[in-house]
C-alpha cells in the first residue's frame, strides 16, 4: 500500500469515528469539584468570618453564579440527579438511600449516567480526591480508592476507569470528579469538633474564633452551637486549601488552560434548617465555572439548578446533550433564563416526608404535603448530631427564643409557605396567608403542578416499599443503639400513616 493510500485509509477511519473520538486530544478535560454539606460560605459569596483565597481566585478567573440551587438537599438524591442531569423525582431516585436492598431502582429506558456518555466519547473517567496521597478529607492516605458516588439506582461501576486522571492514555482527555468531604469534616459530636480544632492549630496555625461567628437568627448564640459553626467554617478553610492543591496540580501538569473546572456543593450546611430542607440554608449552593470559553471574572444572577452541570459539561466536550436530559446548557449562547427552579424533599432515612418547592425571581414557594408532622422529624441520623441534641436541651429548658421555637420546634407546619427570599434571607416571614399575595400564591401553585406533571413526580413510597427500604437500612446498621432508635422512628411513621397524619 502506498503512503498516499495509507493516509487516505487513516482519514476515512477517523471520519467514521464519533467527533469526540476522532479529535479526542483537542477536547477539553472536564473536572468537577463536588463538596459535601457546605453552603456558599466563601469570600467570593460574601463570607467575612474566614478567608477562602483559593475558591475566590477560581471565581475571579471564571463565572460565579449567585443563584444556583440544588434540586434536593440530601446527598444520595442530589447525586442521583447530578450524575444523570435529571430531576431525582423523574428517575424515581428521590428517596434518600434507597434502592440498595431488596427494592432495586433502575433508570428509565434510555437514561444513562454522565460518566458512561463521556467514556463512550473517548474520555478517561475518574473519581477521587484529585491529589494522589490525600484522601477526600485532605488527610494523607496511601490508597484512597474511588470517590463518593451514593447513587440510588443500579449502575455499572465500570463507568469509572480509576480514581485519578494519571492513568489515562496519551493525549486522552479526562472527565474527573473530585469528591471532597467538606462540611462533614467537622463531625457530628463535640469530640470531632475539637479534633478539627486541633487539626486547624497544627495545619493552619489556628482555628476560627466562635465569638466571631454570625448565626442565622433562629439559632441561639449558645457556646456549643457557636463552636460547631466555627468548626464548620474551618471545614470550609480545609476545603479551600484542598481546592488550591488541585488547581496547582493542573497548572504544574500544564492542564489548566484546557480544563473546564466546575466547583459546587451537594447542598447546604448540615443543620436544623439546612441539609434535608428546601430553604436557602439547605438548597442554595455555590457554583463556579472556569476554563476554555468562560468569561473571566463574570457574575451571573439568573436562576440555575445543579442538574445543569451535566449538560454544560457534555456541551463543552462536544458531546450531544441527550433529549431526555432535563438539565440545560446554561452556557449556551441561546440559553434563556429560567422562569423558575424546583426542589423536592422526600424520605431521608426513616424520616418520611413529602415537600416540594418552586423558586421564581422574587419568591420561594414551599408546599408541605404532611403539614401535621413537625419540622424536626424523628431521624436517627439528625438526632445523633451534637447540634440537634443541644437544641433539644435548650428547647426543653425553655431557653430558646420565640422565633427558634416557632421555626424549629413547632409540632406542625403550614401547608404552604411563601417568602420574598432575597429580602428575607433566612425565610422567616411566611406570606402565604397574606391576601396581598394571593395571586402570587396561585401562580406558584400552577408552576408546581406543571412541574409535577412534566416530571411524572411519583410522590411518596408505598407502605410496602417503605418497609423494604427501612428494614434493609436496619440490617446494615451495626450500632445497636442507632438501630433501635431507627426502628422506634419507623414504627412512629407507620402509625402516622395509619392515622392519616
Amino acid at each position: 500500500m502506498t503512503s498516499k493510500n495509507i493516509l487516505l485509509t487513516f482519514v476515512l477511519a477517523c471520519a467514521s469515528l464519533p467527533p469526540s473520538l476522532a479529535h479526542a486530544s483537542d477536547r477539553p478535560n472536564i473536572l468537577w469539584i463536588v463538596i459535601d454539606d457546605m453552603s456558599a460560605n466563601f469570600g467570593c459569596y460574601g463570607e467575612t468570618t474566614i478567608e477562602t483565597p483559593e475558591v475566590d481566585q477560581l471565581a475571579s478567573e471564571g463565572v460565579l453564579f449567585t443563584r444556583a440551587y440544588a434540586t434536593s438537599s440530601v446527598c444520595s438524591t442530589f447525586r442521583s440527579a447530578m450524575i444523570t442531569g435529571m430531576y431525582q423525582n423523574s428517575i424515581g431516585a428521590h428517596h434518600h438511600r434507597s434502592g440498595q436492598g431488596e427494592h432495586r431502582i433502575k433508570l428509565p429506558d434510555g437514561v444513562r449516567p454522565v460518566p458512561e456518555l463521556f467514556k463512550d466519547a473517548g474520555y478517561w473517567t475518574c473519581i477521587g480526591s484529585g491529589i494522589p496521597g490525600l484522601d477526600h478529607r485532605g488527610e494523607p492516605s496511601a490508597n484512597h480508592g474511588l470517590g463518593k458516588m451514593d447513587y440510588n439506582f443500579d449502575f455499572d461501576l465500570d463507568m469509572y476507569d480509576s480514581n485519578d486522571w494519571a492513568g489515562r492514555g496519551e493525549d486522552q482527555p479526562f472527565f474527573m470528579q473530585v469528591q471532597l468531604n467538606g462540611g462533614k469534616i467537622r463531625g457530628d459530636s463535640e469530640a470531632k469538633n475539637w479534633a478539627t480544632v486541633e487539626r486547624m492549630e497544627t495545619h493552619f496555625g489556628g482555628a476560627t474564633d466562635p465569638d466571631r461567628v454570625q448565626l442565622p437568627p433562629y439559632y441561639p448564640r449558645d457556646p456549643g452551637i457557636l463552636r460547631d459553626w466555627s468548626t464548620y467554617l474551618d471545614s470550609v478553610r480545609i476545603t479551600d486549601w484542598h481546592v488550591g492543591r488541585v488547581m496547582d496540580r493542573l497548572r504544574q501538569e500544564e492542564l489548566l488552560e484546557n480544563t473546564l473546572v466546575i466547583f459546587f456543593t451537594d447542598h447546604g450546611i448540615s443543620h436544623a434548617r439546612g441539609k434535608q430542607f428546601l430553604y436557602d440554608e439547605g438548597t442554595h449552593i455555590p457554583l463556579i465555572i472556569r476554563g476554555p470559553g468562560i468569561e473571566v471574572g463574570s457574575k451571573r444572577t439568573d436562576l440555575v439548578e445543579h442538574i445543569d452541570v451535566a449538560a454544560v459539561s457534555l456541551a463543552a466536550a462536544g458531546i450531544d446533550i441527550p433529549k431526555w436530559m432535563e438539565g440545560q446548557d446554561i452556557q449556551a449562547s441561546n440559553h434563556e433564563p429560567k422562569e423558575a427552579v424546583f426542589g423536592a424533599r422526600d424520605r431521608c432515612g426513616e424520616a418520611a416526608d413529602w415537600v416540594r418547592s418552586v423558586r421564581s425571581d422574587r419568591y420561594l414557594y414551599i408546599k408541605h404535603f404532611y403539614p401535621e408532622r413537625p419540622h424536626l422529624l424523628p431521624s436517627q441520623y439528625k438526632e445523633a448530631k451534637f447540634i440537634l441534641k443541644r437544641l433539644r436541651e435548650l428547647h426543653e429548658a425553655g431557653s430558646l427564643s420565640a422565633l427558634s421555637e416557632k421555626l424549629l420546634f413547632s409540632p406542625s407546619r403550614p401547608p404552604e409557605e411563601l417568602f420574598l427570599y432575597q429580602d428575607d434571607n433566612w425565610q422567616i416571614v411566611n406570606l402565604a396567608e397574606d391576601s396581598n399575595y394571593a395571586e402570587v400564591l396561585k401562580t406558584h401553585r400552577a408552576h408546581l403542578n406543571d412541574w409535577v406533571e412534566r416530571t411524572g413526580d411519583p410522590g411518596p413510597e408505598s407502605p410496602e416499599v417503605y418497609v423494604m427500604e427501612t428494614e434493609h437500612q436496619m440490617s446494615v446498621t451495626r450500632n445497636a443503639e442507632s438501630r433501635e432508635a431507627y426502628r422506634e422512628h419507623t414504627d412512629l411513621y407507620k402509625q402516622w400513616v395509619r392515622e392519616g397524619k
